[in-house]
């Protein structure tokens, strides 16, 4: 399996240290102490992976049975073989994990347990004053991977080019299931939970005044806590915005022709979608119907990377360029430090079971319908997420829209493939509610 350890206090401030944070509890002390009495204790975390869970990775990757090529040029059956053995002759020969579990034992990693479960999550809090607390959610192929290029310039504007008043907190947790976090060994861990969760992780960390992101996953956990309003959250922010109105909702359901009038906006986004519902769901539909079944993905690496990159048709393709030598936002390293992580946490099939535990508990809206969240949104739309939302789709969707942003290129991860960006917008979006912090 693979290694937990508790390090020393001294490595723990070192830690807390090269990461620019004050405290390496941000609580302070005499609240840690308080909570560590009251069962809610947050332990300093760490992740060794053992050599001989690495050497059996590199075995299984070569001992890959293979299928025969694809019978057609383009990438209409799935991810292509010549792709595939790209990224498997890399992973197995020049993929380094040693560099990424550096990275994140680099930063201030802590578990507490909620409701039963251990979380785990980065902490990292800026030396500047008044910086804003900031939780930020990741989704599905995702993890923490995702947000690691954001860290140092959201915590640390004035040694990346921002002011001091554009500081963060951050707070990044892995979702149940996911990572390092904990495995739930009962049905129920849904968005609703999770969103009540991370309340009680930002509550247990002692800001009294914050803000929430998220993609994918992120944005339904980041829309249920804004429908949920714990005390103290001012505002959201989304890169995968739910806007979908009521009746483009229903007509992609019943596979109707698209609304006459809609502008050349809302006619790109129904197209895109129209795309994703009828080609790009099949991942989404074996997880929520039978995420059991996917023993093949926690038992062969190669298939397990598969299973990933195929999330979406844009993405994919950006991916499959990557791993044919051109320069993309993701490098190869990128890319399989996210896969080696699931591979290693043996969580392929328990970051699965969200799907199955949401579908358990919906009520027939879609992913993207509209939630009716009455708090600030913050929206930014990146061109190749599954679909870009329109602007006038957004402002009926969200009655408080602070911010509003289309940008020039990003498909849907968007922090990990255009940090720059990204960052950009975070400082832009949440201007607005810093004077309630």
């Amino acid at each position: 399996m693979f290694e937990m350890s508790t390090p020393s206090r001294r490595s723990v401030l070192a830690a807390s240290a090269a990461a620019g944070a004050v405290n390496f509890l941000s609580t302070g002390p005499t609240v840690a102490a308080e909570e560590a009495s009251k069962g809610n204790a947050i332990r300093p975390f760490s992740f060794h992976a053992p050599e001989t869970k690495l050497a059996d990775l590199r075995r299984r990757i070569n001992a890959t049975q293979w299928p025969e090529h694809e019978t057609v040029t383009d990438a209409s059956q799935g991810v292509q073989f010549a792709t595939m053995q790209k990224l498997a002759r890399y992973w197995a020969t020049d993929y380094d994990w040693r560099k990424v579990e550096a990275q994140l034992n680099a930063l201030p990693n802590f578990m507490t347990e909620i409701d039963g479960l251990d979380i785990h999550f980065i902490h990292v809090r800026s030396k500047h004053d008044n910086a804003l607390p900031l939780i930020v959610t990741h989704g599905w192929p995702g993890s923490i991977i995702e947000q690691l290029k954001i860290i140092g310039p959201l915590t640390d504007p004035t040694a990346h080019g921002g002011n001091a008043s554009d500081a963060f907190h951050l707070v990044i947790p892995s979702l149940p299931g996911y990572g390092f976090s904990g495995k739930p060994s009962t049905p129920g861990w849904t968005p609703v939970r999770i969103a009540r969760a991370w309340a009680t992780l930002m509550q247990r960390l002692g800001y009294t005044r914050y803000v929430a992101q998220g993609g994918d996953w992120g944005n339904a956990v980041s829309e249920l806590m804004a429908l949920q309003e714990p005390p103290g959250l001012l505002g959201i922010h989304t890169n995968m915005a739910a806007t979908v109105p009521a009746n483009i909702s229903k007509a992609l359901a019943f596979h109707e022709a698209p609304p006459t009038d809609l502008t050349a906006e809302e006619r790109n986004a129904w197209d895109q979608l129209v795309d994703f519902y009828g080609k790009g769901l099949g991942y989404a539909l074996e997880m929520s119907n039978r995420p059991q079944t996917l023993y093949g993905i926690a038992d062969s690496p190669v298939g397990l990377a598969a299973w990933m990159i195929d999330h979406d048709i844009r993405s994919y393709l950006m991916i499959a360029r990557v791993f044919d030598g051109q320069a993309e936002g993701l490098t190869r390293d990128d890319i399989l430090d996210n896969v080696t992580l699931y591979w290693l946490t043996n969580t392929a099939i328990s970051s699965a079971r969200l799907y199955w535990d949401t579908t358990q508990t919906s009520n027939g809206a879609g992913f993207f319908d509209v939630r009716g969240v009455k708090i600030p949104v913050a929206v930014s739309v990146f061109p190749d997420e599954i679909y870009a939302a329109p602007r006038n789709w957004a402002e009926r969707a969200y009655p408080k829209l602070i911010h509003y942003n289309k940008l020039d290129k990003g498909t849907h991860f968007a922090a990990w493939e255009q940090p720059a960006l990204f960052i950009a917008e975070m400082r832009a979006a949440f201007k607005p509610l810093r004077k309630s912090i």
